[in-house]
């Protein structure tokens, strides 16, 4: 028969490793409730993606890529459209008896030859 220090040892070896075992099953169960969860989650991002997508397309007008302004044929970026046709450029400043071609202040602001200075002095006078 086996003698008491033997039974100690046994009884605190399987002990360890049931505790372990049970250990070591939450680790693996916590890590893939954890990669389900991130797949979940880029799955939504996925589908989120995709819908504004479809909604952006749904609800954008249907609208030609080309506008004309002031003679000038040029295109706008998306958002701009509408401002464009509230903000139309003026030709030339009225009241100005020097308005000539090389004297025209362009009062659209998001136009690449906008001079914020010639603006506010055509604004002042």
């Amino acid at each position: 028969m086996a003698s008491q220090g033997v039974n100690v040892l046994r009884y605190s070896a399987l002990v360890a490793g049931l505790v372990y075992g049970v250990y070591h099953q939450s680790s693996l169960n916590s890590v893939t409730k954890r990669a389900e969860i991130e797949h979940e989650y880029a799955r939504k991002e996925r589908l989120i993606e995709q819908a504004k997508a479809e909604y952006k397309k749904k609800t954008q007008p249907q609208q030609e890529t080309k506008t004309q302004t002031s003679g000038r044929t040029f295109d706008p970026p998306d958002d701009t459209t509408q401002q464009m046709q509230r903000y139309p450029e003026p030709p030339h400043l009225p009241n100005n008896p020097s308005a000539d071609q090389n004297s025209i202040v362009i009062t659209n602001f998001e136009d690449p030859k906008f001079d914020l200075e010639a603006f506010l002095k055509a604004k002042a006078e």
